[in-house]
């Protein structure tokens, strides 16, 4: 691929002939191989193929007047609607470290581990526009991180081949280290993958980025060729469609910056401070000279003059724009402590060191003093030295400073420190932090300068920079720029701290507010998942619950909240406290939604969200549910069959003004019920009704676990992370054996009292519980005085084996028993104390005609 077309406009040297000697400048006849380096940004927008080439003018210096042209490897990834890569070409085997075979049909997304806050580029159906930008990725064979360009181009969705997706990438990292391979007027080696030449001698890149340029006169078809060669396609009109999509949505491409060793000694006179510049004098016959490649512009006589001083500020300004966006291009702060040393080295720098104090780098709260006993991680180092710095001054290291050092000073002060040549005994004294690593050679004679990392008044860290001793000391304007851009480095940091510790105060906060395990009950199990979303922007108010209910019964329930961030997840746990309030109060399901619905807008206008309410019991197998504007769930019967359950819709918790019906349906043993969120079936290429037809499909077929069933639903997903936070229930609905079950119809007479103790004796006595008949038959006996006294009616009492004995007592009375004091005079009053104290748990609540008053027996 050819990655650049530039033309050296800025250099002094366009035209073939040297410009004269400028004031301060050595003579023109410096041999070229003592002639420093100029910084020559080459930032013209490359292109994919190139122009035939003019032929160089007569003692014009290589790279002068010409085309620069560079070639560079480029892996190829396809994907198909689902995401999941359909072709992996051998660059990208190399570059990512998986062989074609592993990766082929599987999600990009789960083979590579990408940034969290990029994955959704390589999910089809979140984008419709080409993309192209950098970040870092793993390898998956050795874990190195690798530095990759993207260009990603979305296929149309009717494309008959399968492809969705179109993703190139390079290595960014490479490219800066070993250069691309160079020719001129020659583009060869962009047609083939044999080894490609190398850079030309005096050429360095120092700064790469991705970018894309429209199709311009060049001819496209070459890469039209080579695309349909690396896809190989089913026939050649699907490549050349391909090609002609990518195509029209622009070349891939780099900007760049070289620098270009130089026949002359540029300019190098300190700019002033102030940056005042001399006034304009006109000069009689004298032609005033103008910069290569640029007319000239009449001015008046009293305008400064646009000369050495005034381009030496423009390009700092511009250098300044440039790296304060590649600093501030992510919310990491350790990524944004890379960004600063990456644009020091080598403009401003030849080693840049960036540190931030321990509690900062691990993402917690800086401490209020520092001093040398404070912690340091070296989390940044970019060097342009032959010497070994990566083994000298590691990165990632933790160390602390000695008192007295100059890393100390700046964190204590705040204030920058400069030496102009670091002495023999100063460097020993810097090396005293390093232990067994002797710095000393590599300090001394070097010009130092540290300056602090300081945002909101709070010292970070600090960022170390060196020149060598062959090149200038830093100058006034080299301290102010340094200064500028250490600052806009602290507070992208800090941003991206702060920020990283809401999303997690909001990720806690929602977790703490969601069950933790599923409830263990009688005649039902329970699974639950739980996928935040992608993009930790889009932390939602998604909950659900599983609530164990009086009569071995279990309360279902899942919701939506409307909006993200921290105001739904504080509206979620509210919701689903009054949910859990509510429940122990067993009211039907359209009753629950009434009252949550009331408590919703008395939280305020903007408290919204939907809601399904569902309560199975399993010793009727029958549910109850009731809906408040959510998806409805999937019924899976014993077979595998899938039906949704169609349920009246109801308007959201939190409208009002609108009817709750419940629905009751029988359930066989064996079913398992599935409530899930929308961001599970939500996406932009498939509507809701698609997505549940899906969801049933892939919940059909031959009986599995309950954590297969949710693997099964988690499977619509594209990736990982979905767009929107995913929760998901799943319900076995067993029953309770019909043999362990036992009820009975009582006359309200004074002898029904020992009839009901008989009654319990016998059938424990039949399940082999022997052992617990006489405190079960005197806790029967007081329920059943209790009803027969102070209830209506009939008298009902029901025993139910489980994991303990529920025994049941019910009655057409109203009003329901409560524990009271009692005096110790009193004759009665004594019997629900009595229960309380041997029971293991008991209560009251509402049936359909009357009172239900029940304890629980362990066994």
């Amino acid at each position: 691929m050819v990655i650049a077309r530039d033309q050296l406009g800025a250099s002094g040297a366009h035209g073939g002939e040297p410009p004269a000697p400028r004031p301060n400048t050595p003579p023109s006849n410096t041999p070229l191989s003592d002639t420093p380096l100029s910084d020559t940004p080459l930032s013209d927008t490359p292109s994919m193929t190139a122009r035939p080439l003019d032929a160089p003018r007569p003692g014009a210096p290589p790279l002068l007047d010409r085309h620069l042209l560079g070639v560079a490897r480029l892996a190829l990834v396809a994907l198909d609607v689902h995401g999941r890569v359909t072709h992996w070409s051998r660059v990208a085997a190399e570059l990512f470290g998986v062989d074609r075979r592993r990766a082929v049909g599987r999600p990009l997304t789960c083979l590579l581990r990408l940034p969290r806050e990029h994955r959704g580029v390589f999910e089809p159906g979140a984008f419709a526009h080409v993309w192209c930008g950098t970040f870092q990725v793993p390898r998956v064979d050795d874990g190195e991180i690798a530095e990759i360009a993207w260009w990603v181009y979305p296929l149309r969705t009717d494309s008959p081949e399968g492809v969705r997706l179109v993703a190139m990438a390079a290595d960014m990292r490479r490219l800066r280290e070993e250069g691309p391979g160079v020719s001129v007027g020659d583009t060869s080696a962009a047609a083939n993958d044999e080894e490609l030449p190398r850079p030309m001698s005096g050429v360095r890149l120092v700064w790469v980025e991705p970018s894309l340029v429209p199709t311009g006169g060049e001819d496209p078809a070459g890469l039209g060729r080579r695309l349909a060669t690396l896809l190989r396609p089913s026939d050649a009109a699907a490549a050349e469609r391909i090609a002609a999509r990518v195509l029209a949505m622009g070349h891939p491409a780099v900007n760049l910056s070289v620098t270009v060793r130089l026949p002359i000694v540029p300019y190098r006179a300190s700019v002033p401070g102030d940056l005042q510049f001399r006034p304009h004098t006109a000069v009689p016959g004298a032609a005033e000279p103008q910069p290569p490649g640029r007319t000239r512009v009449p001015v008046p006589i009293a305008r400064p003059r646009q000369g050495e001083e005034a381009m030496a500020v423009w390009d700092r300004l511009a250098f300044l724009g440039e790296a304060g966006e590649h600093i501030g291009s992510s919310l990491d702060h350790l990524q944004a402590c890379r960004a600063l040393a990456e644009v020091l080295v080598p403009r401003l720098a030849d080693f840049a060191a960036v540190e931030l104090l321990e509690r900062v780098a691990s993402d917690d709260e800086p401490p209020g003093r520092v001093d040398e006993h404070t912690l340091m991680r070296r989390v940044a180092v970019v060097h342009d030295d032959a010497e070994r710095w990566i083994d000298t001054v590691p990165q990632g290291q933790a160390l602390r400073h000695p008192r007295g050092t100059p890393f100390v000073e700046v964190m204590r002060t705040g204030r920058p420190v400069h030496i102009r040549r670091v002495t023999r005994r100063q460097a020993e004294r810097i090396c005293a932090a390093f232990a067994a690593r002797d710095l000393g050679p590599l300090l001394a004679g070097r010009a130092l300068l540290v300056v602090p990392l300081i945002a909101r008044g709070q010292v970070l860290g600090t960022c170390t920079l060196l020149r060598r001793p062959d090149r200038p000391d830093f100058e006034r304007l080299d301290l102010a720029l340094i200064d500028e851009l250490a600052r806009g480095a602290a507070l992208c940091v800090d941003n991206g701290r702060l920020y990283r510790r809401e999303v997690r105060q909001v990720r806690e906060l929602q977790r703490a507010m969601l069950p933790a395990d599923p409830p263990r009950t009688a005649g039902a199990r329970v699974c639950f998942r739980y996928l935040p979303a992608g993009q930790a922007a889009q932390v939602g108010g998604d909950w659900f619950d599983a609530i164990p209910l009086p009569g071995c019964r279990l309360g279902i329930v899942i919701g939506d909240v409307m909006g993200h961030g921290v105001t739904s997840a504080a509206v979620m746990g509210q919701l689903r406290t009054a949910v859990r309030t509510l429940a122990g109060q067993d009211l039907r399901p359209d009753g629950l939604l009434r009252e949550l619905d009331g408590l919703a807008r008395r939280l305020g206008d903007d408290c919204l969200a939907t809601c399904l309410y569902a309560v199975y019991d399993p010793v009727a197998r029958r549910c109850q549910l009731a809906n408040a504007g959510h998806l409805p769930p999937v019924l899976v019967s014993p077979d595998g069959g899938g039906t949704v359950l169609r349920l009246p819709p109801g308007l959201p918790i939190g409208v009002g003004c609108g009817p709750f019906e419940t629905v009751e349906v029988g359930v066989p043993d064996g079913a398992r019920l599935v409530l899930c969120t929308d961001g599970l079936l939500e996406r932009r290429d498939r509507d809701i009704e698609r997505g549940l037809a899906e969801l049933c499909g892939r919940l059909a077929g031959s009986p599995r676990t309950l954590d297969a069933t949710c693997d099964a639903a988690l499977g619509m997903l594209d990736g990982p992370a979905p767009a929107d936070d995913v929760a998901l229930v799943a319900v076995g609905l067993d029953g309770i054996p019909a043999e362990h079950v036992a009820s009975w119809t009582l006359d309200p007479e004074p002898s029904m009292v020992g009839r009901a103790r008989a009654l319990a004796a016998s059938r424990l006595a039949e399940w082999g519980l022997a052992d617990a008949a006489d405190t079960v038959q005197l806790l029967v006996s007081e329920l059943v005085t209790n009803a027969l006294v102070h209830g209506a009616g009939a008298v009902g009492m029901r025993l139910i084996k489980c994991d303990s004995l529920l025994c049941e007592v019910s009655d057409d009375g109203r009003e329901l028993p409560r524990l009271c004091r009692t005096d110790p005079t009193a004759e009665s009053g004594r019997g629900l104390q009595l229960v309380a104290h041997l029971a293991q748990r008991w209560g009251t609540r509402r049936g359909d005609l009357g009172k239900i008053v029940w304890f629980e027996h362990p066994l």
